[in-house]
């Protein structure tokens, strides 16, 4: 009985959650003179954000984002620890390609404004905890329920790549990907001050006995990392397939990761295969 509770649950939240289809333009007019980073943003969250300039994202409940805060950072490092809304979408992310590795500094994603976030899924532990619903993750294949965000389409999205993943991936793999390493946690990255994604339990860790982490590494006699990769890249593109990201494609990589970045995934943000 608990499963078809669980069951019924679910498909009420996810009919509930799902994104409404985005307008192609800004509210009054067409898009001219908008930068295409903010028409991204305005179209994979259209419950959020209800009008664009070409300098700021309005959201529906007054107030609005900035684009670019006006200010140049020196380097990589400082534009991780402050950036704006035009830094976060500057890189762009190829999906479904092989896995190479990224050029220095390459990592599209890994650039977080983090009240962005917060006006999109809570600026709190608590405010976030409210917002958790329970997605059954590849239990066939040992997993669990884990815990995620139910705003903008979240865990309607990793709904939806728990089927995929179940029905595509052979049984060794769908076990690898059943072990999760968590979703929600409020907290920091390691080593910085900069807010993990996990805060707002729209990241998930999986398969952490294939992962490589570019900290686990020493940097060679020029400070750079080299690129290492053992996860399966058919469990990456069934995540891409769902508007998640993976830190396999990151020159910082952090091949376990995957979080829901459908702003970066639309048209004409996405990036191509042999360039940005």
């Amino acid at each position: 009985m608990m499963t078809l509770s669980l069951t019924w649950g679910l498909l009420s939240w996810l009919a509930l959650a799902a994104p409404a289809p985005a307008p192609a333009a800004a509210p009054g007019g067409g898009t001219e003179g908008v930068p295409d980073g903010l028409r991204c943003l305005r179209e994979a969250y259209p419950d959020a954000f209800c009008g664009v300039t070409a300098t700021s994202l309005e959201r529906c409940g007054g107030g609005a984002l900035p684009w670019d805060d006006g200010r140049e950072k020196p380097d990589h490092d400082a534009i991780l620890e402050d950036p704006d809304l035009e830094e976060m979408m500057r890189q762009r992310y190829t999906p479904f390609v092989p896995a190479t590795a990224p050029p220095v500094d390459f990592e599209p994603g890994r650039v977080r404004w983090t009240p962005f976030f917060m006006a999109l899924y809570g600026d709190s532990r608590a405010a976030v905890r409210k917002e958790l619903v329970p997605v059954p993750w590849l239990e066939k294949c040992g997993g669990t329920v884990v815990q995620f965000n139910r705003r903008h389409g979240a865990a309607a999205a990793l709904a939806a790549v728990e089927r995929d993943l179940a029905r595509e991936l052979p049984p060794d793999l769908c076990r690898l990907a059943a072990k999760s390493s968590g979703t929600f946690n409020w907290r920091t990255v390691r080593g910085t001050s900069r807010r993990s994604l996990h805060s707002f339990a729209i990241a998930i860790d999986i398969g952490v006995s294939r992962s490589d982490y570019w900290d686990w590494n020493k940097p060679d006699a020029a400070g750079h990392y080299r690129y290492k990769n053992r996860y399966p890249i058919e469990i990456a593109r069934i995540f891409e397939r769902h508007g998640f990201v993976w830190g396999g494609r990151w020159y910082h990589f952090d091949t376990m990761h995957f979080e829901y970045r459908p702003e970066l995934l639309r048209e004409p943000c996405v990036g191509r295969e042999g360039g940005e």
